[in-house]
């Protein structure tokens, strides 16, 4: 069952670098010191997407990775949408310094 707009919100204040976006998306842009560090930050979002099944659009421009998050199937934000979010945010600790 997808979050209200309200509920999306409240989780989102509590989400480092996070945003909603257009009403459907959670999203956030991880900046790395150089290319393979964010090469290996998208290999640790992919092991993280494959426990859950449940997978990101990922773009990378350079020293950028922009993770989106949506639950196509529940129409909107879900608390698995949420919880991804909070672990790709422990994985890039490792890669951020």
């Amino acid at each position: 069952m997808p979050f209200t707009p309200q509920e999306v919100e409240a989780h989102l204040e509590k989400l480092e670098g996070w945003e909603l976006e257009e009403g459907r998306w959670i999203v956030r842009k991880y900046s790395f010191s150089n290319f393979m560090k964010g090469i290996a930050f998208v290999d640790e979002v992919a092991a993280i997407s494959e426990a859950f099944n449940h997978h990101p659009f990922i773009t990378i421009d350079h020293k950028t990775v922009t993770l989106r998050l949506t639950s196509w199937e529940a129409g909107g934000i879900t608390a698995v949408d949420i919880k991804e979010a909070y672990q790709y945010n422990e994985a890039f600790a490792k890669y951020s310094g």
